[in-house]
Protein backbone atom coordinates (compact mmCIF):
# COMPACT_ATOMS: atom_id res chain seq x y z
CA UNK A 1 0.00 0.00 0.00
CA UNK A 2 1.06 3.10 -0.94
CA UNK A 3 2.52 5.62 1.92
CA UNK A 4 2.21 8.75 0.41
CA UNK A 5 -0.43 11.08 -0.81
CA UNK A 6 2.45 11.67 -3.98
CA UNK A 7 2.49 7.94 -4.30
CA UNK A 8 -1.23 6.88 -4.32
CA UNK A 9 -1.74 9.48 -6.97
CA UNK A 10 0.97 8.26 -9.28
CA UNK A 11 -0.48 5.03 -8.89
CA UNK A 12 -4.04 6.46 -9.69
CA UNK A 13 -2.44 8.02 -12.64
CA UNK A 14 -2.10 4.53 -14.57
CA UNK A 15 -5.26 3.73 -13.95
CA UNK A 16 -7.11 6.34 -15.73
CA UNK A 17 -9.80 5.16 -17.81
CA UNK A 18 -10.23 1.95 -15.93
CA UNK A 19 -13.34 0.75 -14.34
CA UNK A 20 -14.08 0.28 -10.55
CA UNK A 21 -15.88 0.39 -7.48
CA UNK A 22 -15.79 2.20 -4.88
CA UNK A 23 -16.16 0.89 -1.55
CA UNK A 24 -17.11 3.45 0.62
CA UNK A 25 -17.86 4.24 4.82
CA UNK A 26 -21.69 5.41 4.83
CA UNK A 27 -21.57 5.67 8.23
CA UNK A 28 -22.07 2.89 11.08
CA UNK A 29 -21.86 -0.07 9.90
CA UNK A 30 -22.86 0.79 6.72
CA UNK A 31 -20.81 0.58 3.46
CA UNK A 32 -22.07 2.23 -0.35
CA UNK A 33 -20.68 0.86 -3.54
CA UNK A 34 -20.37 2.47 -6.26
CA UNK A 35 -19.44 1.42 -9.94
CA UNK A 36 -17.55 4.01 -12.30
CA UNK A 37 -14.34 4.80 -14.36
CA UNK A 38 -11.71 6.69 -13.40
CA UNK A 39 -11.37 9.79 -15.44
CA UNK A 40 -8.91 12.42 -13.57
CA UNK A 41 -6.41 12.99 -11.15
CA UNK A 42 -5.91 16.38 -9.94
CA UNK A 43 -3.04 17.69 -7.37
CA UNK A 44 -5.50 17.14 -4.28
CA UNK A 45 -8.77 15.01 -5.53
CA UNK A 46 -9.63 12.50 -8.47
CA UNK A 47 -12.55 12.22 -10.18
CA UNK A 48 -15.14 8.79 -11.29
CA UNK A 49 -17.53 9.13 -13.59
CA UNK A 50 -20.26 7.12 -12.04
CA UNK A 51 -22.37 4.37 -13.78
CA UNK A 52 -25.65 6.51 -14.13
CA UNK A 53 -27.90 3.21 -13.95
CA UNK A 54 -27.20 3.06 -10.79
CA UNK A 55 -26.98 5.91 -9.61
CA UNK A 56 -28.46 9.39 -9.37
CA UNK A 57 -25.68 12.01 -10.19
CA UNK A 58 -22.99 11.96 -12.84
CA UNK A 59 -19.34 12.32 -11.03
CA UNK A 60 -18.04 12.14 -7.21
CA UNK A 61 -14.71 12.87 -6.39
CA UNK A 62 -12.80 11.88 -3.46
CA UNK A 63 -9.21 13.08 -1.82
CA UNK A 64 -6.05 10.74 -1.61
CA UNK A 65 -6.38 11.39 1.79
CA UNK A 66 -9.38 9.34 1.63
CA UNK A 67 -7.57 6.53 0.15
CA UNK A 68 -4.75 6.85 2.59
CA UNK A 69 -7.18 6.66 6.09
CA UNK A 70 -9.02 4.03 4.45
CA UNK A 71 -12.28 5.89 4.39
CA UNK A 72 -12.81 4.60 0.94
CA UNK A 73 -11.26 1.51 -0.56
CA UNK A 74 -11.02 0.94 -4.78
CA UNK A 75 -11.26 -2.32 -6.60
CA UNK A 76 -10.28 -2.13 -9.68
CA UNK A 77 -11.89 -4.46 -12.33
CA UNK A 78 -9.49 -7.30 -13.71
CA UNK A 79 -9.63 -8.23 -16.71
Amino acid sequence: MPMSLTDIKEKLDSHIGESLVVVAQAGRKKVTRRRGVLTKTYRAVFVVDLDQDQNNFERVSYSYTDLLTKNIELEFNEM
